[in-house]
This record gives C-alpha cells, sequence and structure tokens, in this order.
C-alpha cells in the first residue's frame, strides 16, 4: 500500500509562490520610470536598478556621473556575475523592515540582463514588461529630466545607449512577456496602459 505523502510548503515557498516581481526593461528613456513610480503610487514597492548603483556608488565615495555609474555597473558585473545588480536587489527584498504585504507586489525598474531576471525568480513570480520609443523621444526626456547621470547631447546619449545594449539589455527586451510602445501616448496614458497589463499579472497571480 503506497502511503500519501503530506507535503508541507515553508514559509519562504508560500511566499515565493504568491508574490509577483514585474521587471520593467527598455532603453534609456523610454518611460520605465514614469511607471514604476507610478505603481509605487498604487501600492506596489518599487526598487530601480539605477538608484540601488548609485547606492553603491555612495558607499564608495563616486560622484553620480554617468561616467562613474556605467564603469561601476560594468565593474560590479565583471567582479560578480553578469546578474550582480539583482543580487543587490535581493538584499533589500529581504530587508526585516519591509512588511509582508509590500513584498506581495514588487517592481523592478530598469532590468538589463536576462541574468537578472533568472535570479529574481528564485524569490517570486516574475513578468517582464519592456517600454519602447523612439530615440528622439527618448533623448528629449532625458535632457528634460536632466539627473546627475542624464545626456545633455546625443553623443553622451548614443554611449549610453550603446553601453545599455554592450551588457545585454536586447534580450529582456526580446523576451518580454508584454510590450508597451510609448511613441504616441501621452504620459497619464502610458501609466495607464501599463497598470492594465500590471492588473491582469496580478489576478493570474492569485487565481
Amino acid at each position: 500500500m503506497v502511503k500519501a505523502i503530506k507535503i508541507i510548503m515553508t514559509k519562504s515557498e508560500a511566499n515565493k509562490r504568491h508574490r509577483l516581481i514585474v521587471c520593467i526593461t527598455g532603453m534609456p528613456g523610454a518611460g520605465k520610470s514614469t511607471i514604476a513610480e507610478s505603481l509605487r503610487e498604487k501600492g506596489f514597492y518599487t526598487i530601480a536598478m539605477g538608484d540601488v548603483i548609485r547606492e553603491e556608488a555612495r558607499q564608495r565615495n563616486l560622484d553620480p556621473t554617468d561616467i562613474n555609474l556605467g564603469k561601476l555597473m560594468l565593474k560590479l558585473r565583471n567582479d560578480l556575475g553578469p546578474g550582480a545588480i539583482a543580487h543587490l536587489i535581493l538584499r533589500k527584498i529581504n530587508r526585516e523592515d519591509i512588511s509582508t504585504a509590500e513584498k506581495d507586489n514588487i517592481v523592478i525598474d530598469g532590468i538589463r540582463g536576462i541574468a537578472e531576471v533568472e535570479i529574481l525568480k528564485r524569490v517570486g513570480c516574475v513578468k517582464l514588461l519592456a517600454i519602447h520609443a523612439s530615440t528622439n523621444k527618448r533623448f528629449t526626456y532625458l535632457k528634460q529630466r536632466a539627473r546627475s547621470d542624464d545626456p545633455s547631447a546625443m553623443e553622451e546619449f548614443t554611449t549610453r545607449d550603446q553601453r545599455e545594449l554592450t551588457v545585454g539589455i536586447s534580450e529582456p527586451i526580446a523576451l518580454a512577456d508584454e510590450t508597451l510602445s510609448n511613441n504616441d501616448l501621452t504620459v497619464d496614458q502610458l501609466k495607464e496602459k501599463a497598470f492594465e497589463i500590471i492588473r491582469k499579472w496580478t489576478r493570474s497571480n492569485y487565481k
């Protein structure tokens, strides 16, 4: 007689099953941060990969310029592997001061490679959303945003794009679960369409 085996799900396994991790990818200036911030306002716990690198730069006493942040990102990937930034993100997700409810719906802004996605799959159900926008729209947005690491000239913008392509950003864009074109959308329309996609994922994840 074969005895039934009772499987007891650990707390961490249960959290992984119910946790949705939305990974947003796209070239610089496509609209990723706009979407991430709108989701933060809706209760998602949001982590920007760029902020993780900036935090690491502060700890190393580096000025947060595009050149410095780019070099640091490449160094971390060279030293720790292509999923290096995702490992830093896992530390944030596992912090004790983040409530269980916040950990259930997480948004990662700025995925650059599939290796990062694979690491995040260890702690949740990962969905990948790719945002597209034309070169002119992206460059115009970054100039207007004028963050310390944003390009002010087309040559700097092109260099940044090339760096992103070098680290493999085209792969998560190509393999995304959903894609959203931001070429002809207002900011409000972009936020609304992104939320529609993600709301569908949240409903599916909790069935």
